[in-house]
Formats: C-alpha cells, sequence, structure tokens
C-alpha cells in the first residue's frame, strides 16, 4: 500500500509540474501515432471502398484476408518490419531502423486493416442504399467511392479513431523496431514497461494516468460521433 502511494504522489508530482522528460514522451507517443494513422488512411479509405464497390477475382479472398488482420498480432508486426530494416534486410540501407519512422511503419501497418475492413464495410452498406441514385447519375467507380466516402465520414472518422486507440496503446512492435532509445524513440506504453521493470513506479503510473486519459478521450469522441451518425440517418 505505501509504495502504491509514493508511486501515486510521485506520479502526480510529475503531471503537476509538467517534468520535461515525460511531455518529451508523450508528444512523441503522439506524433509517432497520429502519423501512423494519418498515413494508414490515406492508403486504406480509396483500397477499402475500391474492394467494396469493383467486382474482381479474388475479392472474397481479399475481404477475408482485411478482416483476419485486424487481429495480426503487434510482435509479428515487429518481427517482420525489423527482418526488413535491419543491416542485412532489403532495406537496411534506409537507416530506419530504431527510428521513429521505424514505429509508425509498424504501427501503420497494424492500424491499415482495421481501417481498410471497417472503411469497405460501411461503403459497402451505403452502396447499397444508394446504389440506383448514383447509377442514375452515371457515377463512375471514383466518382462513387468519393462520394460514398464523404456520406460516411461520421463512420469512417470512428474507424479511424479506433485505429488511433490501437496505435497509441501499442507496446509490442514499437519496442522492437525502435528499441526504447532515451529521447529518440522512447514512447509511453515502452517507457510504461521499462520503468516498471526498474522499479521507477512514479514514471510508470504518471504515463500509465495520462495514457488512459488518451484513451477515454477517444473513446468518447467514438461514441458521440456514432451517436451523431446514427441520429442523422433516424
Amino acid at each position: 500500500m505505501d509504495e502504491f502511494s509514493n508511486a501515486s504522489r510521485t506520479a502526480l508530482h510529475l503531471l503537476a509540474e509538467m517534468h520535461p522528460d515525460l511531455i518529451e514522451i508523450v508528444l512523441l507517443s503522439l506524433r509517432v501515432s497520429l502519423s501512423a494513422v494519418v498515413l494508414a488512411a490515406l492508403l486504406a479509405l480509396p483500397l477499402g471502398a475500391f474492394v467494396a464497390l469493383k467486382p474482381f477475382p479474388g475479392r472474397r479472398g481479399i475481404v477475408i484476408l482485411m478482416n483476419a488482420l485486424m487481429s495480426l498480432p503487434p510482435v509479428v508486426v515487429g518481427l517482420v518490419i525489423y527482418l526488413l530494416l535491419s543491416r542485412t534486410g532489403p532495406f537496411g540501407v534506409t537507416g530506419l531502423l530504431f527510428t521513429p519512422a521505424a514505429m509508425i511503419i509498424a504501427q501503420c501497418v497494424l492500424v491499415f486493416p482495421i481501417i481498410a475492413a471497417l472503411t469497405r464495410q460501411t461503403v459497402f452498406d451505403l452502396h447499397e442504399e444508394y446504389d440506383e441514385y448514383l447509377r442514375s447519375l452515371g457515377a463512375g467507380t471514383w466518382q462513387k467511392i468519393t462520394t460514398l466516402l464523404w456520406d460516411g465520414r461520421a463512420r469512417l472518422l470512428t474507424g479511424i479513431l479506433a485505429g488511433f486507440g490501437r496505435a497509441i496503446a501499442e507496446v509490442g512492435a514499437v519496442i522492437i523496431v525502435g528499441g526504447n532509445i532515451v529521447h529518440s524513440t522512447r514512447v509511453m506504453t515502452t517507457t510504461i514497461a521499462l520503468e516498471t521493470s526498474k522499479g521507477d513506479l512514479g514514471m510508470a503510473l504518471g504515463l500509465g494516468i495520462i495514457l488512459v486519459l488518451i484513451a477515454v478521450v477517444v473513446n468518447t469522441a467514438v461514441v458521440t460521433i456514432g451517436g451523431s451518425a446514427s441520429r442523422r440517418t433516424l
């Protein structure tokens, strides 16, 4: 009990004084996760919509793969990217291993199938509703994609926020490809794991509080946006 009390007091003190190390870690975490989600969204939104609208051989297999990859193990992603970016790997010349860029790539790979699968389902549902109207306008595939993505923006934003929630809380992949280097690749989740193992529970708890607050904000946004979208469809 004394240990928990001491850790709590230390954590609150670090939060109150806006400790530089804590702020640096939080800002890096947000930069990496937001960059990964934006990159994943730019790739996944048009791809998910295209798969939903365009018949082609093997589409069912692609849909099954998208859904399966939503539960992709982070440590496997980290291992694969580590091998690709290591000195002996095919992309070793880029020098990206143990940098924030490698962490962004890892989180992007994890978030991409979540956004792509949710986009495909959203666009598929909207297309069934607006198919006749879009055909009457003579809309092509890409016109349909842009129209349906815009119309489903509230639901799609919910999926993007869900992806951000997974990215910001991820530890396995980023610690493998980032190396948890101080002042370079140390983010909230990896620091919590490290400081707990060292016995510095104050810093770990302080970052844990911030991580929980971020999760609450993200989930509140998801519920709010989802509720607004539901009311508009009534």
